[in-house]
């Protein structure tokens, strides 16, 4: 069993007494490593590392700090088997799934890399002779990046890459069920050329770690991914030093499948999307609403296709693995047999399962017979159950789509224009998907509203969540008297 170490200053920290905290394959339960439990005087620690790297970091020229970038993306390529293996195993991921996330943190960190010289200011007419106004974008400072479990390859990426490109230093904090990829990332930092304290890696609670991170006045800026309870505590900490913060929380998507869909087609994309990472995405397809004159046939098609759906092994070619722990399954199944008290039937699924006796597994499931004003169409579910209801026309769809707390993603599936650009138009979420899976692009902009958060991730605009900007009046008239 393997034991980490805090990464502090491009220094792995000695464990010596310090408490640990046990990771657990969730697919057989077993107790796959140790990490460090992280006190507030660790948090200060790696602060102040980062707070001090910073000062230099931010003076290299932005092509020369891509050069790093690069550097660390050659040496995850040349670890790919490896982040694989503990993602599948960590996470409970299905290995092709694992596997291809680890090849996207790679991907990514090189994407970024490339905006080197695409960070621009602006200069501004002015209303006075002689003078120019310059507007500069420039780094914030030390960002505290605060990971999820359900993808904690990328989301390395997603927190690392555009804050140093930006000139930011950067303080990692992975979640206390999925650390080891990002304490393997660690180990990568630490043989690379990087300058010390740029990255830091530091685990344990949230309410020691998270909070002293997001409270701290040498942070500049927090970025989460994560609940939408963990979010209202950060933005609450961060209160206290009117810290930036970008939040990604959670999701609800609103699926609309119009009757003249491609519908064998459509069936295939929201099965998908219902069912990567076994249902653990903000992203994933939550809810659907079909429209009455396909109604039965697609939902036929729905339960035959989940049916047919695998789970087990991460190790095995299965379609899903287990749920992360425990609780996720616990939850899971209580959202079920609650929609179903309520007056929803399953058509297929409905149960906790185990493979061998082990594991956190839950069944493919179908809701049928739901009803939009049911919780299972309002609060999160995070696993592979797909309610679906139906509507008459377009304006009912989109109203119910819309009559969420959530906001980050959404899909519809139609052959109209008019009604692609309707729904373009009026359904109000940070992204919408049009006949095809929920999954966004590097080059994007993964950003939600109302509780699914405020700023955003990936592409130009996801790179100007990590700069801020400054604004000079230049009068270059200095014979004047």
């Amino acid at each position: 069993m393997k034991k980490y170490e805090l990464f502090i200053n491009g220094e792995f920290v000695p464990n010596g007494n310090r408490e640990m905290i046990q990771v657990i394959n969730p697919a057989t339960e077993e107790v796959i490593s140790e990490v460090p439990k992280a006190t507030a005087e660790d948090v200060e620690k790696a602060v102040d590392a980062a707070y001090e790297a910073q000062k230099e970091w931010a003076k290299l020229p932005a092509i020369e700090r891509a050069g790093y970038l690069y550097e660390l993306a050659d040496l995850v390529s040349k670890n790919l088997d490896l982040f694989g293996k503990i993602n599948a195993e960590e996470v409970g991921k299905p290995l092709a799934q694992a596997k291809a996330e680890a090849s996207y943190l790679p991907d990514y960190i090189k994407y970024f890399a490339g905006m080197a010289r695409h960070i621009k200011g602006e200069v501004i007419t002015s209303d006075r002779p002689n003078e120019n106004i310059f507007l500069y974008k420039v780094p914030i400072g030390v960002v505290a990046g605060i990971m999820p479990w359900n993808f904690p390859l990328f989301l390395i990426g997603r927190k690392v890459a555009p804050a140093l490109i930006a000139g930011n230093t950067v303080v990692l904090k992975p979640s206390s069920d999925t650390p080891n990829g990002c304490y393997e990332f660690a180990r990568l930092v630490a043989e690379s050329s990087l300058p010390k304290g740029v990255i830091n890696v530091i685990s344990g609670a949230g309410s020691v770690v998270g909070q002293g991170l997001s409270e701290n006045p040498k942070v500049g800026m927090v970025s989460m991914t994560g609940s939408v309870s963990a979010g209202e505590k950060i933005m609450a900490a961060a209160a206290k030093n009117i810290t930036k913060v970008s939040l990604e929380l959670g999701g609800k998507a609103p699926v609309i499948v119009m009757d003249d869909c491609k519908l064998d087609e459509t069936v295939e994309w929201v099965v998908a999307s219902r069912i990567i990472n076994t249902g653990q995405v903000c992203n994933c397809a939550e809810r659907v609403y079909v429209q009455e004159g396909i109604a039965d046939k697609f939902i036929e098609k729905v339960i035959e296709r989940m049916k047919k759906v695998t789970f087990g092994n991460p190790m095995d070619d299965k379609d899903m693995g287990p749920l992360v722990n425990k609780g996720q399954q616990e939850h899971v199944d209580a959202m079920v047999q609650e929609a179903v008290k309520e007056g929803a039937r399953i058509a297929c699924g409905g149960h906790k399962a185990q493979v061998d006796g082990k594991g956190f597994y839950y069944e493919p499931t179908v809701l049928v017979d739901g009803k939009h004003s049911m919780k299972v169409f309002h609060d999160e579910i995070f696993g592979p159950v797909l309610p679906i209801t139906t509507f008459k026309d377009l304006d009912e769809a989109i109203a119910c789509a819309n009559d969420c707390e959530f906001g980050l993603t959404s899909s519809i599936y139609t052959t109209n224009a008019d009604t692609m650009m309707k729904a373009m138009n009026q359904i109000q979420f940070g992204e919408l998907y049009v006949n095809r899976e929920h999954f966004e692009a590097y080059q994007g902009f993964h950003q939600g509203v109302r509780k699914s958060g405020l700023g955003g991730d990936d592409g130009e605009h996801g790179l100007e969540e990590f700069l801020q900007t400054r604004i000079c009046y230049v009068d270059y008239d200095t014979n004047k008297k």
